[in-house]
């Protein structure tokens, strides 16, 4: 296990807005790979997909941020 996958699972213990965000991206992959597998989706359903793949790349950003918050806390604090 790295260095980045140790602290995802700190932050999943320890910071609730954190594990928020991590349930919320996990939500948005799982209905991306349900509108993946349709075969001929809608136009609804097209534009759901671009408009989850915004929301989700948003959110990996904001769970990136903490970790680095984290991380240049915890370098201040060593």
């Amino acid at each position: 296990m790295d260095k980045t996958e140790r602290l995802r699972e700190h932050l999943m213990m320890v910071d609730p807005e954190f594990r928020e965000l991590a349930r919320e991206h996990k939500r948005y992959e799982e209905r991306l790979s349900e509108l993946a597998s349709l075969a001929y989706p809608s136009d609804e359903e097209q534009l759901e997909e671009i408009t989850l793949k915004k929301k989700k790349l948003a959110v990996k950003d904001q769970m990136q941020a903490i970790m680095l918050r984290y991380q240049k806390a915890n370098e201040r604090a060593h």
